[in-house]
């Protein structure tokens, strides 16, 4: 007992006892813990499990937002790629050999269907370069307020004749005639003049020339440069003279003449254009006759029946 107690002791010898009892309980509750609070620590762990559970779902829902393999490991060198990973077990896949194209043609205008549209001696290198030389020729003398059509590129033409040129009064020296043409962005036709290895002329027409009534058959209407000479020397001709007649057909002709001088020539067709030429060796005053025929050998037209044709040269 402490001196607090002791002195508490003394007193009446009848209130001992009670005293005593009391002491004793107060040394009791001193000595022994109180009791332990389960229900708390209850509470409280289950409070914890809850969190932790809470924890682990908001886990779970972050890496099923991510799908396998979209992760990437990242390299500590500076500059290098990073690695996608690959998931256990998986083959790596490995990337495919490019198979090896053959390589293009190069890229220029393309051949006429035969090879009789390619007169005088004639290559069809040389034809595309006077087709190209016209073409720089006509870029070179386009200011930017022409408002003349752009020709494009000579690799977007077709060349459906070449032909020696015979010089006039009007245009004298002889030379090359190329004749190309394209379809797209629309119709375009130019008869291209080379002389001396130098542009020398440029005809061009740009867009359909048909007009209503017209046949299946239609002559080029400024392609006259190519079967007749000057008009400044009519009935003094230079003979003899190659001439060529072009123009569009539709895909019911099957054939198509040309009559000159007294002499017919059977003329190419060419994804819907036809070509004819021959050498004339006399002086003439009519234009050349020209005949379409169907698949049975029909006449689906003649130029002489066209009231849009030019029957007499100027």
């Amino acid at each position: 007992m402490n001196e607090e107690q002791k002195q508490q002791v003394t007193g009446t010898s009848g209130d001992f006892e009670e005293q005593m009892r009391e002491l004793l309980a107060e040394d009791a509750n001193t000595i022994r813990p109180a009791p332990v609070p389960y229900p708390a620590i209850r509470r409280r762990g289950t409070i914890e499990r809850r969190r932790r559970v809470a924890a682990a779902g908001a886990t779970l829902v972050v890496l099923a937002a991510m799908p396998v393999g979209a992760y990437a490991l990242a390299d500590r060198d500076a500059g290098r790629n990073t690695v996608a990973s690959t998931p256990s077990g998986a083959t790596p896949r490995t990337s495919a050999t490019p198979t090896p194209t053959p390589s293009a043609s190069p890229a220029g205008p393309a051949r006429p269907a035969t090879e009789h549209q390619l007169l005088d001696g004639i290559t069809f290198e040389q034809a595309v370069d006077g087709l190209k030389k016209c073409l720089a020729y006509d870029q070179s003398h386009t200011s930017g307020a022409d408002s003349r059509p752009d020709l494009g590129a000579a690799k977007d033409y077709r060349i459906i004749l070449a032909m020696n040129s015979t010089g006039d009064s009007n245009a004298p020296g002889d030379g090359m005639f190329v004749v190309a043409v394209k379809e797209q962005p629309r119709q375009t036709r130019l008869i291209c003049n080379i002389k001396d290895g130098e542009a020398a002329g440029l005809s061009t027409s740009v867009g359909s020339d048909d007009v209503p009534g017209a046949g299946p058959v239609m002559a080029d209407i400024n392609g006259g440069k190519l079967y007749q000479q000057s008009i400044l020397d009519r009935g003094n001709w230079k003979l003899p003279f190659r001439w060529g007649v072009i123009g569009t057909v539709e895909p019911s002709v099957a054939r198509v003449t040309v009559s000159y001088g007294g002499a017919t020539s059977q003329a190419a067709l060419d994804h819907g254009w036809f070509v004819a030429s021959g050498v004339l060796n006399q002086q003439v005053t009519l234009a050349p006759r020209i005949k379409g025929y169907d698949a049975d050998s029909k006449l689906v037209y003649d130029s002489d029946k066209d009231k849009y044709y030019e029957k007499r040269l100027p």
